[in-house]
């Protein structure tokens, strides 16, 4: 068995190194919950696959992505129908940017039906109320959108800013972004960060928030001891149907009942 996934594995990988997204199709294809007609399980291919020891992210049912201008046009409809439940878009950045694919990977998924919400990156050098107010200009209100998300990790590649706040401050300013948006989106936002500027800010601390965790070399058991996490992201460089080249893939934590009731 562990041949025949193995095998099944190194398909996809050169499959999605061939470049085409007919050739890019989940190692193991997505099942339909009879209680939810959800798309469970699936397992998708990955151009840097990672040894998993202990709790594999495939064994959570529930799957999804995360894109940027990077992925370019997007199939949304197969992205569905391969087993992608939701997907974070990249909105904006600081105070002034607005991904250029955000408007079309916005309107591709609602119209796929994937559940959607839109993140924000996190610009240390401009007012947390600042990037709050370019974001609530930016990102369309709807009751059937998913929280959005404020992205924060360190940035070592920024050509404009260097800066690293203390811990103490990182919270606070977080803490203002995420009531901005609270009160105009009616749900408060998730905060997605990286095992480095979690250790650093000790973000954890923030009240009554929901945390999505970048670890893609070990279980967020085992990265973030005693966190709490809401979803977790894998890999950057998975193979999709849909999607041309790399993307990040995500699982949320629990059922798909509780998906639908956590979704809303």
């Amino acid at each position: 068995m562990r041949r025949l996934v193995g095998a099944l594995l190194a398909v996809a990988v050169l499959a999605g190194c061939g470049g085409g997204r007919e050739r890019q199709a989940p190692v193991v294809p997505a099942k339909l919950d009879p209680e939810t007609n959800l798309l469970v399980y699936p397992r998708f291919g990955d151009s840097k696959p990672h040894p998993w020891k202990g709790r594999e992210p495939y064994s959570y049912p529930i799957h999804g992505i995360d894109v940027a201008r990077y992925q370019g046009d997007i199939d949304w409809s197969r992205v569905k129908a391969a087993g992608i439940n939701f997907a974070f878009i990249k909105a904006t950045e600081g105070g002034d940017y607005l991904d250029p694919m955000f408007r079309d990977h916005w309107r591709g998924a609602n119209r796929a039906g994937v559940r959607h919400g839109a993140y924000h990156f996190y610009y240390f050098c401009r007012p947390a109320h600042e990037q709050a107010q370019w974001f609530i200009r930016n990102v369309p209100r709807s009751s059937s959108d998913l929280p959005h998300v404020l992205d924060m990790e360190w940035n070592h590649q920024s050509r404009t800013c260097r800066l690293k706040p203390d811990a103490a401050t990182i919270r606070s300013e977080a803490r203002i972004f995420l009531d901005m948006l609270e009160a105009h989106y009616g749900r408060r936002p998730i905060v997605y960060t990286t095992v480095d500027f979690f250790a650093d800010s000790r973000i954890d601390q923030l009240q009554n928030t929901e945390f999505w965790l970048r670890s893609v070399a070990g279980h967020p058991r085992t990265v973030y001891p005693g966190a709490f996490w809401t979803f977790w992201q894998y890999t950057g460089t998975g193979l999709v149907p849909g999607v041309e080249g790399a993307v990040d893939l995500n699982v949320f934590r629990a059922s798909p009942e509780v998906w639908l009731r956590w979704a809303g």
